[in-house]
């Protein structure tokens, strides 16, 4: 299996209603010193939906400015479509949104 594919696999088990950081995706795909490389994971990905890269987030809880599917805002809709609140404009709540595992 190839980085790509662990990562993918990893980011499906994100449930709805919950996000995690690039950090946990990394750590969770048995590739823990590697979150920048799962951003470019998620850059390319070849399911945008099926593989739900709109809930990995950074470690403060921010969205990723350049969203590759539509940016922030079409980022921000999906999540409030499925529950997650913002305490700040593109900031969540880890504490209450973040997955505690993957």
């Amino acid at each position: 299996m190839s980085f790509f594919d662990d990562i993918y696999k990893t980011v499906k088990r994100i449930p709805v209603g919950k996000v995690a950081t690039y950090g946990q995706v990394a750590r969770a795909a048995g590739h823990p010193r590697a979150a920048r490389q799962v951003g470019w994971a998620l850059h390319s990905n070849p399911q945008p939906m099926i593989i739900p890269c709109h809930r990995v987030v950074f470690a403060d809880g921010r969205i990723c400015e350049g969203f590759a599917f539509g940016g922030k805002e079409v980022q921000k809709a999906i999540l409030l479509g499925e529950g997650v609140e913002f305490f700040e404009d593109y900031k969540i709540d880890l504490d209450r949104f973040g997955v505690k595992e993957l």
